[in-house]
C-alpha cells in the first residue's frame, strides 16, 4: 500500500481499484506530473482507467488536501503529494524539469520581509525559474 493510499484511507476515502492505481502513480512519481501524464502512467497499469476518472480523482485528492497543485507557468496544472515539510521549486525553463530545494536563509528572509511590512507570515510558495549556466539541461 502506497503512502498516498494510506492517507486516503485515514481520511475515510473509499479506495476503488482505479483510485489505488492513481494513488500509486502519484506516490511513485519523482517529478510533478500533470493530469495527462498521470493518465498515461495509470492507463499503462490498468487500461480501463479513463482520463475523466483521473481528472475526478486528482480533484478529489486535491480537495482532501492529499495533493498539492502547482502552476509552473507552462499552462498545465502539475501535482505532487502534500508534504508536511516545506520546500520550494526551481523550474528549468529549457527542460521543464522541476527541482525541489530547501534553503534556511530564504526562509528567514521571507519572515523578515513579512514582519517589516507588518505581517506575520503564515504560508508561502516560492518558485524560481532559470536556465542552466552552461546552457545544458541538468540531470
Amino acid at each position: 500500500m502506497t503512502t498516498l493510499e494510506k492517507i486516503c484511507i485515514q481520511k475515510g476515502m473509499r479506495m476503488t481499484e482505479q483510485r489505488k492505481v492513481i494513488a500509486s502513480v502519484l506516490s511513485d512519481a519523482e517529478d510533478h506530473p500533470d493530469v495527462e501524464e498521470v493518465y498515461r502512467r495509470a492507463s499503462a497499469i490498468d487500461n480501463r482507467i479513463s482520463i475523466a476518472t483521473v481528472y475526478r480523482t486528482v480533484r478529489l485528492f486535491e480537495d482532501a488536501g492529499i495533493l498539492e497543485r502547482h502552476d509552473f507557468g507552462d499552462g498545465r496544472a502539475r501535482y505532487e503529494p502534500a508534504q508536511d515539510e516545506h520546500h520550494d521549486h526551481l523550474i528549468d525553463l529549457q527542460s521543464g524539469k522541476v527541482i525541489e530545494f530547501k534553503n534556511e536563509e530564504i526562509e528567514k528572509l521571507q519572515e523578515i520581509v513579512a514582519r517589516e511590512l507588518g505581517y506575520k507570515l503564515v504560508d508561502h510558495r516560492l518558485e524560481l525559474y532559470g536556465i542552466a549556466l552552461d546552457g545544458k539541461d541538468k540531470d
